[in-house]
């Protein structure tokens, strides 16, 4: 391991090994990279010379427990970029949580590490900007796509209360790292949205912007690095798979037979089975008729939804890992060992799988394993234990978010999500029960038609920055005029106005309930 401490964005000393070594006095950057060449199996760790004695280095190990994983630790109240930064982009990987370990590219120059493979990969790739904590950001934003997990890590620093004073960047920053990390037209809607909702012209920080050049990578430049985390996740490998299902008799038989059939065996699978007709009882007949390799867990309800069928089902795990699944999905015979071999290999505890529909166009698919925003709640395997403080908000309940809502509640606590493109699941897309009816929701009768839906709100309101909602509320606006009916942009703008107050109102009300239903 070698430490870089820098101030000023200048190295003051290496250290390596408990010895002094020789540096540049060149960018913090061009540092990093010319101690990556000489030592290239370190991992390297840098730090601000005033923080040196609250560097933990104790803990750098386990951060570290794999060569794909850039960490750092922002020890002052806002981030490097500006906060307009959240008009652009919309993910969560903004919202950082500081209290827990946080996926995001929000890197920082006070303490964090990288191994040295990576940036020999990534030499003469990214740019060595003098501003390291520039340099640090951009490389995190690329390289998280090319498969590098980007941390917050407050185990990085043994006092997290202790706060640096740093000095607010400009709008001159925020527009080129946009105009450099986004397509263009992203600095068209930043400077849109600072006039619209700050009464801020930022005209020459926009101009400017167009001196300098897009960045990109390509998404395998890391692929060259194997890894093996040291991070041990995996004890007795016992597994639960929970089904939520209603009026798929053969769909969910077929994933019975695929779940028979794996080499590595589920010890239970969890079936909830709804019908809402109060005369009606379990036409799942094959569940007692035939032998199946595994424990059946069987509820049969009247209560429609998947979020309550869900809930249902994580209150009856007992394994170490739960398989959520869908009754409308295929796997291999080996999906579930494939599956914890890279679970063990990557030191992860929370995976989506990609879940195409047949026939889906190969060049569609995701090619690099990342950090994910959102959740499959169809198609993740998830350690039980990590599942104990989170549930299926009802709210969601026959709307859009539930899913992303629930991979945030898991990252609120410390939990990332990795997205893996293997082992693959077909996903049927199977026709709707002949006996479900479509809920009538208590907005659906309003005049105004609320936009976007209010689950959709919800999951923003919920999980969003308020610039961010901003930011979306100016995309939304510009995409819906081209699909709905009235062509006039004033009346449209009124209209729109309309539609998105009644969406707020009905999200605070969804909001309530979920308050009620937890007390």
């Amino acid at each position: 391991m070698i430490i870089v401490y820098h101030q000023n964005n200048k190295v003051v000393e290496v250290n390596f090994q408990g010895e002094n070594i020789p540096f540049s006095l060149e960018s913090v950057a061009y540092n990093l990279f010319q101690i990556a060449e000489k030592y290239s199996d370190e991992l390297i760790i840098w730090c601000r010379l005033d923080l040196k004695s609250n560097l933990n280095q104790s803990k750098i190990q386990d951060v570290f427990h794999h060569k794909k994983i850039m960490a750092s630790y922002n020890l002052s109240e806002n981030h490097f970029l500006p906060d307009a930064i959240e008009y652009v982009d919309e993910s969560l990987f903004l919202n950082v949580k500081k209290d827990v370990c946080y996926p995001t590219w929000l890197m920082s120059g006070d303490v964090g590490g990288i191994h040295a493979s990576v940036l020999n990969l990534l030499r003469n790739k990214i740019k060595e900007d003098f501003s390291f904590n520039y340099f640090l950001v951009s490389l995190a934003k690329l390289a998280m796509l090319c498969g590098l997990l980007c941390y917050s890590e407050p185990l990085l620093v043994k006092d997290t209360s202790k706060v640096l004073t740093k000095k607010k960047s400009s709008n001159y920053l925020v527009f080129r790292f946009v105009k450099q990390h986004y397509k263009t037209g992203w600095v068209f809607l930043l400077f849109l949205n600072l006039f619209l909702c700050e009464s801020k012209f930022a005209l020459l920080p926009l101009i400017t912007s167009f001196g300098f050049r897009k960045r990109s990578l390509k998404e395998n430049v890391l692929d060259d690095i194997l890894i093996q985390s040291a991070k041990k996740v995996t004890d007795k490998k016992t597994t639960d798979v929970i089904i939520p299902t209603i009026a798929r008799k053969k769909y969910l038989y077929d994933v019975l037979k695929d779940l028979s059939k794996q080499t590595h065996l589920p010890k239970n699978v969890i079936i909830i089975e709804q019908n809402p007709n109060l005369n009606s009882s379990s036409e799942l007949d094959y569940l007692q008729k035939e032998f199946w390799p595994f424990q059946i867990k069987h509820t049969f309800t009247h209560q429609t939804g998947a979020c309550n069928a869900r809930n249902l089902a994580l209150a009856e795990t007992e394994s170490e890992w739960v398989f959520m699944a869908d009754d409308d999905i295929r796997i291999q015979d080996t999906f579930l060992k494939e599956a914890f071999e890279l679970i063990e290999n990557d030191g992860t505890e929370q995976v989506t799988f990609g879940c195409y529909e047949p026939g889906y166009l190969e060049s569609k698919k995701e090619k690099q394993k990342t950090q994910w925003d959102s959740f499959g709640s169809g198609c993740s395997i998830v350690k039980s234990v990590n599942l104990k403080s989170v549930s299926y908000n009802l709210s969601f309940e026959h709307g859009y978010g539930e899913d992303s809502d629930y991979g945030a509640q898991l990252r609120n606590l410390g939990f990332d999500i990795l997205f893996s493109t293997k082992p693959e699941i077909t996903h049927l897309k199977a026709p709707v029960g002949g006996f479900r009816s479509k809920p009538v929701l208590a907005w659906a009768h309003d005049v105004i038609q609320p936009k976007p839906s209010p689950t959709v709100m919800l999951y923003k309101i919920l999980h969003l920055k308020k610039k961010q909602l901003y930011g979306y509320k100016t995309v939304l606006f510009l995409k819906f005029y081209k699909v709905q009916n009235i062509k006039n942009p004033i009346k449209y703008f009124f209209n729109f106005c309309k539609q998105w107050e009644a969406s707020l109102f009905w999200a605070e009300q969804l909001k309530n309930k979920s308050k009620k239903n937890i007390n």
